[in-house]
């Protein structure tokens, strides 16, 4: 219990044998506890050799235990780490070295495990940082100039090479590109970007700038190169941003931290107020000082914590390990605590309910033409680019084709943000959007028009192919939803899950379209990474546990803010996965009602263990003071009940999906 909310003077000090050293020094407090048990009690060694191996086990389990109780004491609290050493002390001034030298294995074993799993989180702030370049391409006169993105200005000019990251937030004034936003807005297809009509526009507001103009720092550019003029200092980017929210996420203490840090203020102080108390007991009482030490030194082992110390330590890292087992990674006891208690869940669209990747949903073929000859004229043109979306026509189409011969085509010309044309087999075929063919004098018959605008309202990307003057076919592209969505949110709801929404980059009509399709009621589109934790805040005064499932970086800062943060594994930006609580990590979502049917079950046995460790506490403090139970009971019920309470924890290790 006290495991989870201690302030850690040693995180930083990896020790001698490596970052590990605290889970080393634990094992080998254990290892000289059992070979000093088993000499003590089977072989008659001598009483000095398993003294002497006792006291090892002192010292390698309570190292790290009196660093902590050290560091807390000089900040004026007194925590259970502090009382764990008096009464391991009480132990040994009673000839109890085997007893005192269990309490700090078990105590300082449990300490070490939930804080290696716990220690990567912190990687995230770096993680972010990483993101965006260090250096720009300033432009200057007769030329560019590499500079450190901290000394750009507002209204500066930055050049951006092909396949390179964009160095600030700003906007086009020259070239076009497809643009990876993902990074940012979580966008499942590249973006197609242009220039603002004149170079020398300015606006009053960054919303202002046209969405087709606009770029983020962090971002990838496509196959062109840009030129941009920022509109934020390196400080103020998107991406800065993103560092800042999570940074004040991970600096907010979880109300299980909270409860525990009070319960501590209170405890320890009174047990060593009622230690000093009994001490005195002879004073008023007909006995000896020493009896009075003695009845002293058994309230102290039995108020010891050492049940109550590893009753959750114990069902977390059991929890954690069969969500391992399962493909499911667990940050610790906070989140597995907090997944069972969710009432709603909050899903990003692109990489988490879609499988991230644009396909070749509808094949629509027109007039005379087949679908199969469609396809073949599709990809002969689609596969001189190197387009996203070109590359699924060809992906998709060669599959549905199998080994159908290709034809040839050549003299590619590409019209940035509209489409691409050809020659093939003595005729030009043009492929893109409704504008391109306008563009070229094309009359688009009404009900082809009336085909492309219900494709669109599905949410889907479409492209219209002519050849010659005649109109061919359409083809639809869409990030299709998981196979397992639907079962998944269904079976979500079954376990009680009131309320499930989508927060997505992608526009509404994509977002409604998904909804549609897996059964999500609630879904909202356009949302940049801040607009996405308004959303989040908005919500948890709605819901009380909340959760944000994610796969992106710009998902990292709703997660941050969201009771519990789940990423989506191997699909998943390194961010995410650090900044997540949870990490699904076999990038499926199927695991989702498995972890938290895992959690809801860690809780309750949680809920066991305290009352468990809490009773036998209370029942063994008035016992040692009326002088009903010894020191040798004390230990005996200690023991049982830590061996009861983790037993119990290791029930969740056989935990069926």
């Amino acid at each position: 219990m006290c495991c989870q909310q201690r302030g850690n003077a040693h995180d930083h000090d990896n020790g001698f044998l490596g970052k590990n050293t605290e889970l080393y020094f634990a094992i080998f407090s254990g290892l000289f506890l059992v070979v000093g048990f088993l000499l003590e009690e089977f072989m008659n060694a001598s009483g000095n050799l398993s003294w002497y191996l006792y006291l090892s086990a002192y010292f390698f389990g309570g190292y790290y235990v009196l660093r902590e109780a050290v560091h807390e004491i000089a900040k004026g609290r007194f925590e259970i780490d502090f009382l764990m050493l008096v009464a391991a002390a009480g132990a040994g001034i009673l000839d109890k070295w085997a007893e005192g030298a269990l309490l700090l294995f078990l105590f300082s074993l449990g300490h070490a495990l939930e804080h290696y799993a716990m220690g990567r989180a912190r990687k995230s702030i770096a993680a972010l940082t990483d993101l965006a370049p260090k250096t720009a391409l300033l432009k200057k006169e007769g030329g560019t100039v590499e500079v450190d993105i901290a000394t750009l200005e507002i209204g500066d000019t930055i050049v951006v090479r092909p396949s390179s990251k964009i160095s600030a937030d700003g906007f086009i004034i020259k070239g076009s590109s497809s643009i990876d936003q993902s990074p940012i807005t979580g966008e499942s297809i590249p973006v197609d970007k242009g220039p603002v009509p004149h170079p020398d526009m300015d606006f009053k507001a960054v919303k202002e700038i046209p969405e087709e103009n606009r770029v983020f720092s962090g971002t990838i550019n496509g196959n062109s190169a840009l030129e941009v003029k920022v509109t934020k200092i390196a400080a103020d980017s998107t991406l800065s941003r993103l560092v800042e929210m999570v940074q004040q996420a991970q600096k907010q203490k979880s109300p299980t931290q909270l409860l525990t840090d009070k319960f501590q203020k209170y405890y320890v102080p009174a047990v060593i107020l009622l230690v000093v108390l009994l001490n005195l007991a002879f004073l008023v009482l007909d006995e000896a000082w020493g009896d009075s030490f003695y009845r002293s030194m058994a309230v102290l082992v039995a108020a010891s914590p050492c049940a109550l110390a590893i009753s959750t330590p114990s069902a977390v890292l059991s929890g954690i390990a069969r969500a391992a087992r399962g493909g499911v990674l667990i940050k610790g006891g906070r989140p597995l605590e907090d997944l069972g208690m969710l009432s709603a869940l909050a899903f990003d669209k692109t990489g988490t309910l879609t499988e991230g990747r644009p396909k070749l949903t509808d094949v629509v073929p027109l007039g005379a033409m087949d679908e199969r000859a469609l396809l073949k004229i599709a990809v002969a043109v689609e596969g001189l680019s190197d387009h996203p979306l070109a590359r699924a026509v060809v992906r998709d189409g060669k599959l549905k084709l199998g080994s159908d011969e290709i034809p040839q085509a050549d003299n590619l010309e590409a019209v940035q943000g509209k489409g691409i044309k050809a020659e093939l087999e003595g005729s030009t075929v043009v492929i893109g959007n409704l504008k391109i063919h306008i563009d070229m004098g094309s009359v688009v018959p009404d009900g082809i028009a009336d085909q492309v605008a219900q494709l669109e309202s599905e949410g889907k990307t479409t492209m219209l192919v002519t050849q010659g003057e005649h109109f061919v076919g359409i083809l639809g592209l869409m990030d299709v939803p998981r196979k397992e969505a639907k079962q998944t949110l269904l079976r979500l709801t079954q376990m009680g899950i009131k309320k499930m929404v989508m927060l997505t980059g992608d526009n509404q009509k994509v977002a409604d379209a998904v909804a549609g399709e897996i059964g999500i009621s609630e879904a909202f589109g356009g949302l940049l990474p801040e607009e996405k934790v308004a959303a989040i805040t908005a919500l948890k005064t709605q819901e009380n546990k909340l959760a944000m499932i994610g796969d992106g970086v710009n998902d990292a800062p709703a997660m941050a803010h969201s009771t519990v943060g789940i990423a989506m594994g191997a699909a998943g930006s390194d961010v995410a996965l650090e900044t997540a609580d949870i990490a699904l990590m076999a990038d499926r979502l199927a695991t989702l009602p498995f972890a938290i049917g895992l959690s809801r079950r860690a809780k309750s046995i949680i809920r066991q263990n305290l009352w468990i460790s809490l009773g036998m506490v209370g029942l063994l403090i008035p016992a040692t003071i009326m002088d009903w139970a010894n020191i040798g009971i004390a230990v005996a019920f200690h023991e049982g009940s830590t061996l009861v309470v983790v037993l119990n924890a290791l029930r969740l290790l056989a935990y069926k999906k």
